[in-house]
């Protein structure tokens, strides 16, 4: 029998599409996993176990699609007993407490998983796929990799073998009493470390080349949290801490025990200089594991072979037919949106699902008719604006796009905004797609800072500069940008966007339809 497709782990995007499938009615898949039970990754991480994935619970709102804005561990499904929050009530909620979520999401959704079936060997096999796993060979028209970034990023550094790793160090603080210790690593698995060892380590130095990313100045979620980063106050208040920007060049054992470390400072012309340590641990990140194919399937890797490198549709840019989900599609919008994150790419799951579905079973993107007049459209672009989750959570990478054809108007719902450039809707005459934005340069900008002005709300001639999260309606012809529409409003103030955006959106659709003629 050979399969429509093959999902390879059952993590948390292996089971969204699976879930999604189910609800097609579709029964052409099957999930391979190997571990014995679903998100195995997450019973070993983070390894303090303490997730930093909001659990929102209250926000004001009896609306579900709205309240995902800060339920940022629920799948997405029909039934309402699947939210995370009848898992939890903790803000940062409990690895544990995720574990048990997806082995219910898994049974309740009906996935088709078959455990304990470890993916050996991927091939191209004519116009399809051959798997090996378990001891058995699959066939299948078409793969879907969800397994994640499961595999600890080693950096080039000489010597890096006799670094302890994150994925395997002691998380027994007690186990470093009065040592000396360095990590490797300025993200959220090294400060989640260090803030681990305050209490009982003696010194402890985290290091890198790189600066400090605050994850609440670049609005993205993968740098640093300040959940992560009470660190940063034992540094700077001198409780024997430290911050080192540089590059470990060589580590080696030290005669009598512990490490010597090469270390060269990235902000001094201060020469090599040698530092020394009981323990080193290297918190690195992680990255994809491309092991198991062979030749004819191995996708190309880019970001230091991080990541398989894909199109705007979720495929590798090399090997047809084969899909991205999860966390690996962060490839697409790198350090910069939500991709790699479970509130985020579980809404790019379902737009691979409808991709799929377009380009396979001759199924159109999902799509509402709408009144093909400027106030009509206005009206349901600003109705979508005040309570997506899609756009809100994957800012700039999701759009809702209204097609207009003559006296036809249809609303589609969060679609990748790049697969539209691509014509992966086919050919458009005019599209008015709905992002909801950052402006230029906000990674930049101290949010604290008083003394740095902000563009007013409502000030629509400045509105392009804020950067302040906000709606933006650009105008398609040919798949290029051909006029765009800021709305002048921080919507992290308000939960509905005040009338007083209506009219010049109107007034903005009028002029676009009476272009288009």
């Amino acid at each position: 029998m050979t399969l429509d497709y093959l999902i390879i782990g059952a993590g948390p995007a292996g089971l969204q599409l699976a879930a999604l499938l189910e609800a097609d009615g579709r029964r052409d898949y099957l999930v391979l996993e190997a571990a014995d039970r679903p998100g195995a990754f997450f019973t070993r991480y983070p390894r303090h176990r303490q997730l930093i994935s909001i659990n929102k619970i209250w926000t004001g709102s009896e609306d579900p699609e709205f309240n995902l804005r800060a339920d940022w561990n629920s799948l997405l499904s029909d039934d309402p007993e699947l939210l995370f929050k009848h898992y939890s009530r903790r803000y940062f909620p409990a690895a544990d407490d995720f574990v048990r979520y997806l082995a219910d999401f898994a049974a309740r959704t009906g996935a088709r998983v078959r455990y304990d079936t470890r993916v050996t060997r991927v091939a191209r096999d004519g116009d399809g796929f051959t798997v090996a796993a378990g001891g058995q060979t699959f066939a299948a028209r078409r793969v879907v990799v969800a397994t994640g970034v499961s595999q600890l990023y080693v950096p080039p550094i000489e010597g890096v073998e006799l670094a302890e790793r994150y994925d395997t160090v002691s998380v027994d603080p007690e186990d470093f009493t009065n040592q000396r210790v360095l990590i490797i690593g300025k993200g959220n698995s090294g400060f989640e470390t260090a803030d681990a060892l305050v209490a009982t380590a003696a010194v402890i130095h985290v290091a890198g080349p790189d600066s400090i990313r605050l994850a609440w100045q670049t609005h993205y979620v993968g740098h640093l949290r300040a959940v992560n980063n009470n660190f940063l106050d034992t540094y700077q208040l001198k409780s024997q801490n430290a911050v080192l920007d540089g590059t470990i060049e060589r580590i080696e054992r030290r005669d009598g025990g512990g490490y010597r470390i090469d270390f060269r400072y990235a902000r001094t012309v201060e020469k090599l200089r040698q530092l020394e340590y009981d323990r080193v641990i290297l918190a690195t990140g992680f990255r994809f594991d491309a092991s198991i194919f062979d030749a004819s399937a191995r996708p190309r890797l880019v970001i230091n072979d991080r990541f398989p490198e894909q199109t705007a549709a979720y495929e590798s840019v090399n090997v047809p037919g084969l899909y991205f989900a999860g966390t690996l599609t962060q490839q697409r919008d790198f350090r910069k949106a939500t991709s790699g994150f479970i509130h985020g790419f579980r809404y790019g799951v379902r737009a691979l699902h409808r991709i799929l579905g377009a380009r396979h079973h001759d199924t159109p993107w999902p799509a509402a008719p709408v009144e093909a007049t400027p106030d009509a459209i206005a009206d349901a672009i600003i109705a979508r604006i005040n309570r997506t989750s899609a756009l809100w959570q994957q800012f700039a990478v999701l759009g809702d796009v209204v097609t207009v054809d003559g006296d036809t108007a249809s609303y589609l719902t969060e679609v990748p905004v790049a697969y539209l450039r691509d014509g992966g809707l086919g050919t458009v005459p005019l599209a008015l797609v709905t992002t909801l934005e950052y402006g230029p340069d906000h990674d930049t900008v101290d949010p604290f800072d008083i003394r740095v002005p902000r563009i007013a709300e409502n000030d629509a001639s400045a509105a392009h500069d804020a950067s302040y999260l906000h709606p933006i309606v650009r105008v398609y012809r040919g798949g290029e940008v051909v006029a765009e529409h800021h709305l002048a409003e921080n919507l992290e103030n308000h939960w509905d966007l005040p009338a007083v955006h209506q009219q010049p959106l109107a007034l903005f659709l009028k002029g676009v339809l009476a272009d288009a003629g």
